[in-house]
C-alpha cells in the first residue's frame, strides 16, 4: 500500500468521524431545545392551573394563599356558589328608573369543578323557529360543529359550537317551536386541565425534581388603598437563557402575577 492510498483512508477516517460528530453535536442541540420546549409547556400548564386556583380562593376568602397545603385542601373539599345575578328596574315617581342588581345562590359545586372545567353555553343566535338539535346530552363536540337547526324566515341556520367539549343539557324546546335571540339552548363543559393531576405535587416545578415553585401572596397599598397580590414563579428555569437580569419579561424565569401590581398576566402570554 502506497502513501498516497494511506493517507487517503485517514483522511476519510477523519471525515466520517468529523462528519459523526457534527452531526451528532446538531442533533444533540435539537433534543436539547424539544425537551427545554416540553418542559416549558409543562411549567406553563402547571402556572396556569395554580393561577386559576388562586383566582377562585381569592373570590371565596377575600385573598390569595402562599400555603400549598391551604390552596391544595381548597380545591379537594371547598365549595363555590353557583350564583345567579337579576337586575331589578324600578320606576321612579318623578321619571327614570333605578336599577338594582340581586344575587341569588342557586347552588354549590365542589372547587376543583369550578377550576378545572369550563361551561358554555350556546343560545338561539336570532328570532326563529327551532326545528331540533343536531345532539343529544353525553356527545362530545367539537369547534365549529353544527348544534341546532333554525328556521330564520325562509333559510334553515346551523350555528356551530363555539368551543369543544361535552353536552351538559338540552333545553327542553319542541321543533316547530318559536324561539327569541339569546334564548340558551345548549348548555355544555370542557376540562381545561387534567383532572387526573396529582395535587400532592402541585408547588412541584414538573421536570426538576426536588425543585418547587416560589410563591408571594400578600397586599400592597395602591393610592390609599389595600389590594391583594399574588406572584409565583419557577426559580430554576430549565431553559438557561431565562434568566432574572434580563431586561424582556418575557425572558424571564417563568412566572404570574407581581409583587407590587394587582395583576395574574403570566409572562407568557
Amino acid at each position: 500500500m502506497n502513501l498516497t492510498k494511506i493517507l487517503t483512508i485517514v483522511f476519510t477516517a477523519i471525515s466520517l468521524f468529523l462528519g459523526y460528530f457534527l452531526y451528532n453535536s446538531i442533533q444533540s442541540v435539537i433534543e436539547t431545545r424539544k425537551q427545554i420546549e416540553l418542559t416549558e409547556k409543562a411549567v406553563i400548564e402547571r402556572l396556569k392551573l395554580i393561577r386559576e386556583a388562586e383566582i377562585v380562593f381569592q373570590e371565596q376568602h377575600g385573598r390569595y394563599t402562599a400555603n400549598w397545603d391551604s390552596l391544595v385542601n381548597f380545591i379537594q373539599n371547598g365549595k363555590v356558589p353557583i350564583l345567579q345575578r337579576r337586575e331589578i328596574i324600578t320606576q321612579k315617581p318623578y321619571g327614570g328608573e333605578e336599577v338594582k342588581i340581586e344575587t341569588d345562590t342557586l347552588g354549590f359545586l365542589s372547587a376543583k369543578e369550578r377550576i378545572f372545567k369550563k361551561n358554555y353555553s350556546l343560545a338561539a343566535s336570532d328570532n326563529g323557529v327551532f326545528m331540533g338539535y343536531k345532539v343529544k346530552v353525553g356527545d362530545q363536540v367539537i369547534k365549529n360543529q353544527k348544534a341546532y337547526i333554525l328556521k330564520v324566515g325562509d333559510n334553515a341556520n346551523e350555528p356551530p359550537f363555539q368551543e369543544k367539549g361535552t353536552i351538559q343539557g338540552l333545553a327542553d324546546v319542541k321543533p316547530g317551536t318559536s324561539v327569541t335571540k339569546g334564548t340558551i339552548l345548549i348548555n355544555y363543559s370542557d376540562y381545561i386541565f387534567n383532572p387526573n393531576v396529582d395535587l400532592s405535587k402541585l408547588d412541584e416545578v414538573p421536570g426538576s425534581p426536588g425543585v418547587k415553585f416560589e410563591i408571594f401572596a400578600g397586599r400592597v397599598d395602591k393610592s390609599g388603598l389595600k389590594v391583594d397580590v399574588i406572584e409565583v414563579k419557577d426559580p430554576k428555569p430549565a431553559n438557561p437563557e431565562r434568566k432574572e437580569s434580563n431586561e424582556q419579561k418575557a425572558r424571564k424565569p417563568l412566572r404570574f402575577g407581581s409583587r407590587l401590581d394587582v395583576s395574574t398576566a403570566g409572562n407568557w402570554e
